[in-house]
């Protein structure tokens, strides 16, 4: 029976059907380092790691039994897809299934920080709130307002459905490539263009190096002072240190976000910050989302076992 491994608990029926067709073990201790993965890679013919797990090309300098990698997430920024065809690694990845719980939580911190309701939930819990107040915690009004959509794959295009249809909002979008779209937008001709038409940023690109600090302190700075910044791709998308620095100094109003540079750890001086509504990378958090990206990283895993192309190959 081949071994395989799957680095964080996933959702239980999903769980028994691999122990039905693999010897499994499952690692309940967090991220895997890269050391931790170079040995996983010379114990295991199959391995189901998701987002934090190191396997970078050091990884595979090793021995390498494995020859499957069926990711828990569509972004694989965390997997050397060089290395791993070098060592004779297939990689797969779970799209299509995150789309709509990635995209809801995209208008979640939207809207939150449009209406600080995360300074509004604090005041209350604090025993602050002294009742109704004319003035009180003024917010960004959000409908018919423009939207900036950074990267229109499939949820970028979910969360301009959502604000256009939903809230009557104008969509404006960047893409490396030109975009036909289903939901009414217009594709301007750079990412500076997108940051300074739009009232609301929506950063929703694959990471990678690719999109390494994408988002710095030039792009930052052809926002609206009245603009709102919302990332729930990659944290390394952004460069944090410009974009704390932006919302320190006021010059845009603030930021939603639910993927940080170096998670876990989220810099003090951006969690002191009251204009910045913070999530721990929520975007596919739904008991039904979760357990259909893990059937999709095991059926590709069966895929793979059985002698067929995984579905979702990405190498």
């Amino acid at each position: 029976m081949l071994k395989l491994l799957i680095t964080r608990p996933i959702a239980d029926p999903v769980l028994d059907q691999a122990r039905s067709l693999f010897d499994v073990t499952v690692h309940a201790g967090g991220a895997l380092s890269t050391r931790d993965c170079a040995q996983a890679l010379a114990t295991y013919d199959a391995i189901l790691p998701t987002l934090g797990d190191a396997f970078t090309a050091d990884a595979f300098a090793g021995d390498v039994r494995c020859k499957m990698l069926g990711n828990f997430g569509v972004g694989y920024n965390h997997i050397d897809t060089k290395a791993a065809a070098a060592a004779g690694v297939t990689v797969s990845n779970t799209p299509d299934v995150l789309t709509d719980a990635t995209a809801d939580i995209a208008l979640t911190l939207l809207l939150a920080t449009a209406r600080r309701a995360g300074e509004g939930e604090r005041m209350v819990r604090s025993a602050a709130w002294g009742g109704f107040d004319v003035k009180g915690l003024l917010g960004t009004h959000v409908t018919g307002k423009t939207l900036g959509v950074i990267g229109m794959g499939r949820i970028g295009q979910a969360i301009a459905a959502r604000c256009h249809y939903g809230f009557g909002m104008d969509v404006v979008f960047h893409n490396r490539s030109p975009k036909v779209t289903a939901v009414p937008a217009t594709q301007l001709g750079s990412l500076h263009e997108v940051m300074a038409a739009a009232d609301f940023v929506v950063v929703a690109t694959p990471g990678g190096a690719g999109t390494t600090k994408l988002i710095d302190a030039d792009a930052l700075a052809q926002m609206k002072p009245s603009g709102i910044f919302v990332n729930i791709s990659r944290g390394e998308v952004v460069d944090e240190a410009a974009l704390i620095a932006a919302l320190e100094d006021g010059q845009i109003t603030g930021a939603g976000l639910d993927v940080y540079e170096n998670e876990p750890h989220v810099p003090e001086r951006l969690r002191a910050l009251e204009n910045c509504v913070l999530l721990p990378h929520l975007g596919s958090a739904t008991a039904e989302t979760r357990q259909a990206m893990a059937q999709m990283a095991l059926d590709n895993i069966i895929a793979w076992s059985e002698g067929r192309d995984p579905p979702q190959r990405v190498n």
